[in-house]
């Protein structure tokens, strides 16, 4: 499964990217405006640092506003994807940008129908909002389930993407179902790799190795000078 970063904030991306662990970028509105900034300025930063798709929301909400937008967007870098939302509008135009070869990541799903009508339209990626679903009662995986079936059934070659995402459960449950990506704010990317069991271990040894009273990088006089 591929991680990418839910966020606008530059030196969360390098910090992931200084993981190891970052596969792309996903942005929208609010990110970006929670960064005050200029948007052409921030986006065009993220895509010059990332190596991966960088997904970035177009704002107009009817098609030709859309397509100019989308436009837009991919001059500023080759590895820019475009963030449409999943309107009949949006549907329109992510039928028109894929088949001129524009990669669109389809967001704010929140049913299987829509995904459904997006691998139709030839996305490359769908945007499950799992948490959000969540928030209003409904178990937010089970779409990620559905969606994965109908795709499967199908073999459709959009990119099954886990979004808003609150926790590391989140995570597991994505992976066990088998999404092709989730994307992720940076602070549980941190807590994927956290345990309490880990830490205790690791205090243990650190304090056995003491009693050993040895470096394991050995000093020499040319060092010490």
């Amino acid at each position: 499964m591929k991680f990418f970063i839910d966020t606008a904030s530059v030196s969360e991306i390098r910090e992931a990217l200084a993981m190891g662990l970052l596969d792309g970028v996903t942005t929208n509105p609010s990110l970006i405006a929670k960064e005050k900034r200029g948007f052409r300025e921030t986006v065009e930063e993220i895509l010059s640092i990332v190596p991966g798709p960088v997904s970035i929301e177009v704002v107009a909400t009817d098609y030709k506003g859309m397509l100019a937008e989308a436009r837009e967007i991919v001059r500023m870098g080759e590895n820019a994807v475009v963030k449409i939302p999943l309107t009949l509008e949006g549907i329109k135009a992510t039928k028109a940008l894929s088949e001129g070869g524009v990669k669109v990541n389809n967001t704010l799903c929140f049913s299987p129908l829509q995904a459904l009508l997006s691998a139709k339209a030839g996305a490359a990626y769908i945007s499950p909002f799992v948490g959000r679903l969540d928030d209003r009662g409904h178990e937010g995986m089970e779409i990620v389930r559905d969606i994965r079936g109908i795709y499967d059934n199908y073999d459709f070659r959009t990119e099954l993407l886990v979004a808003s995402v609150r926790s590391p459960l989140h995570v597991l449950e994505a992976a066990r179902i088998g999404a092709d990506v989730a994307t992720v704010p940076y602070a549980v990317l941190c807590d994927l790799i956290k345990h309490p069991l880990t830490d205790v271990g690791l205090a243990k040894f650190l304090e056995d190795w003491k009693k050993v009273g040895e470096t394991v990088i050995r000093e020499t006089a040319g060092a010490a000078r």
